[in-house]
């Protein structure tokens, strides 16, 4: 395989093909549990460590997106929990103590959905906080690497990983590694898996919302805050659920 823009174009259009077609189910029983959830007043939280933190931004508080949405953040425990700068670092995903920490600063209500993402599915923090939400009774949602997972070993002390405590689980489609091009000295170029995350949170965002024009519900969407009318209609819908939303940081 040659290493070009256009190679990688061709691994990135027939992994979004492959993804799309075999988690469409999934796509629908996530849809389903978040369309629960916010009809019985809950809000979406989404969480993701690295690289997958851009999955719980596609989520939470984008135009087009839903307006119950909330994301958590490792560094949640120092914006919000009041913990030194340098707790913060690459193995605090491997923590497992910081989940509890991550879920006493976020404003949980018992109706709320939880969507968690994780590549590997393996880390401490990822895999702790999964088996917190669900011992509290939430439905959770994750985004993982089948294959990249069944190939690692559980870094949480029980030997589980997040796809084990989910009520879905959907498969990003990445391959061990994360990268697609092979290297002529080995390793790899290329990673997918922030791609196929997104396309996975906005079907389930669409699919959400036609469940509720199906019922003949309006929707609780944003629009861009940098269009005219937009800040007027986020901040009228957000007042629906304040304090249980957070922007920014």
């Amino acid at each position: 395989m040659t290493i070009s823009a256009e190679d990688y174009l061709a691994v990135v259009t027939e992994t979004i093909g492959r993804v799309s077609a075999s988690q469409r189910e999934a796509v629908g029983r996530a849809a389903d549990l978040i369309a629960d959830a916010l009809r019985a007043d809950g809000v979406v939280h989404a969480f993701g460590t690295g690289h997958s933190e851009a999955l719980a931004m596609e989520i939470a508080g984008r135009a087009g997106g839903l307006v119950p949405t909330n994301r958590i953040a490792l560094r949640d425990v120092v914006l919000r929990g009041g913990a030194p700068a340098d707790v913060l670092g690459p193995l605090l995903e491997r923590d497992p103590a910081v989940a509890h920490r991550l879920y006493e600063l976020a404003p949980v209500h018992p109706s709320d959905v939880f969507v968690v993402a994780s590549n590997s599915g393996v880390n401490g923090a990822i895999v702790e906080f999964a088996a917190l939400v669900t011992g509290r009774g939430h439905r959770l949602v994750a985004i993982t690497s089948a294959q990249h997972s069944a190939r690692m070993a559980s870094r949480h002390p029980s030997g589980r990983k997040l796809a084990d405590f989910a009520d879905v689980v959907l498969d990003n489609g990445a391959p061990y590694g994360d990268a697609t091009l092979p290297l002529p000295g080995g390793g790899a170029v290329g990673a997918v898996s922030s791609i196929t995350a997104a396309l996975l949170a906005q079907q389930i965002t669409v699919e959400v919302v036609a469940r509720l024009l199906a019922a003949g519900e309006p929707p609780p969407v944003y629009l861009s805050a940098n269009i005219a009318g937009g800040d007027a209609h986020n901040d009228a819908l957000e007042a629906r659920y304040a304090g249980r939303i957070r922007r920014g940081a």
